[in-house]
C-alpha cells in the first residue's frame, strides 16, 4: 500500500497556513500619534476702522492749489475745539487742562480706575469729535476736495464701538501712554513719509487731476495706525494693543 506523500518543505516542516483575508479587511485603521488639535481661529479685527474712499475721479486742481488757504476756516473750528481752549469776549480763557486735543482723557482714567465706567456721552464726544478732525485731516492731506462737513459722514469712515467698560484693566490708563512709546517713534517717521507724498501728490493733482493710488493708500495707512494708537492710549476704548501695519 501506497504511503501519502510528505507535503513538508525541504525541511519537512508543515509550511504555515495564511490568515484570511477577513481579517485584514475588518483590522481598525492605526491610531494617529496625536489627537487633531481645535481649529485655528483667526485673530478678531482690531476694535477701530478707518477708511476714505479714494475719488476715483479728477480732483478740482483750484481747490487743491490753494488747499492751505480754503482750509482756514474749518482749520480754526477744528483747533478750537482740538486744543480745548475757548474765549468770553476776549477777557476770560477756560483751558480744558484735562483733554487731550479736544478728547476726554483724565476724567476716563480717573472713571475707569475708580469705578470701572466709561460714560456714554462721554464716548460719543470722543467718537464725534474724532470722526470731524479726520474729516479735516483728509481735507488737507489732499485725499479728497469736498469741504469738511461738521456733522455728516462724507467719504471718511471712522467707528469704533463703546466699550464695556467692566471688561478693561483698571490700572491699564496709567500705563498705557508708556506701553504706546515705540509706536509713537516709529509713526513719526512715517509721517514725515506722509509729508513727502502729500508734496508729491500735490503736483500729481496739478498735472492730472489724480491722486496717486499708492501714496493714497499709504497715507490712509498711516493714519490709520495713528487712529489705532489713540484708541488703545488716549481714548482707552480697548486693552488690545495695537498692531504693527498700515492695514
Amino acid at each position: 500500500m501506497d504511503q501519502p506523500q510528505n507535503q513538508s518543505g525541504p525541511t519537512g516542516d508543515t509550511p504555515p497556513s495564511s490568515p484570511p483575508a477577513e481579517q485584514y479587511a475588518a483590522a481598525p485603521p492605526p491610531a494617529p500619534p496625536y489627537p487633531p488639535g481645535p481649529p485655528y481661529a483667526p485673530e478678531p479685527p482690531y476694535p477701530l476702522t478707518f477708511d476714505v474712499d479714494y475719488p476715483d475721479r479728477k480732483l478740482d486742481r483750484l481747490s487743491s492749489f490753494f488747499r492751505f488757504i480754503w482750509i482756514i476756516p474749518i482749520g480754526i473750528i477744528a483747533t478750537l475745539i482740538g486744543s480745548g481752549t475757548i474765549s468770553v469776549e476776549g477777557t476770560e480763557v477756560y483751558s480744558w487742562s484735562w483733554a487731550v486735543g479736544g478728547f476726554l482723557f483724565v476724567p476716563l482714567v480717573l472713571m475707569i480706575l475708580f469705578r470701572k465706567k466709561y460714560p456714554r456721552w462721554w464716548f460719543d464726544w470722543n467718537l464725534n469729535l474724532s470722526r470731524f478732525l479726520m474729516r479735516v485731516a483728509a481735507y488737507a492731506l489732499l485725499l479728497r476736495d469736498e469741504y469738511p462737513s461738521t456733522d455728516e459722514e462724507q467719504a471718511v469712515h471712522l467707528d469704533f464701538p463703546y466699550p464695556d467698560a467692566q471688561q478693561l484693566g483698571r490700572g491699564m490708563p496709567l500705563v498705557k501712554w508708556l506701553l504706546a512709546i515705540p509706536h509713537w517713534i516709529v509713526l513719526f517717521f512715517l509721517w514725515v513719509g506722509v509729508a513727502v507724498c502729500v508734496i508729491i501728490a500735490w503736483f500729481a493733482i496739478l498735472f492730472t487731476a489724480r491722486y496717486p493710488r499708492s501714496l493714497f493708500d499709504y497715507v490712509v495707512g498711516v493714519s490709520r495706525w495713528s487712529l489705532r494708537v489713540e484708541a488703545y492710549a488716549i481714548l482707552l476704548i480697548t486693552d488690545r494693543y495695537p498692531p504693527f501695519t498700515l492695514e
